[in-house]
């Protein structure tokens, strides 16, 4: 396997971090819809934590994007 080809299977391999980013961003909403459900007074106090959460899953799908584009302007 030449290097091009190698390139583009590293970038297909970090962009499949998106992938693991939609389910985790997917489980915290559901687990928070389910948390309201449960318990509508503590919806101010669960929904903290559900965006921090959210910020930090969303971080990692960035991370994924960046190392694409590193592999991407390495290959050029």
């Amino acid at each position: 396997m030449d290097s091009a080809s190698s390139a583009l299977v590293g970038m297909g391999l970090a962009a499949a971090g998106f992938a693991g980013a939609g389910v985790g961003i997917g489980y915290i909403f559901g687990k928070m819809i389910e948390a309201v459900a449960r318990q509508p007074e503590a919806e101010g106090r669960v929904s903290k934590y559900m965006w921090i959460g959210f910020a930090l899953v969303e971080a990692i799908a960035l991370y994924g994007l960046v190392i694409a584009f590193i592999i991407m302007g390495l290959r050029e």
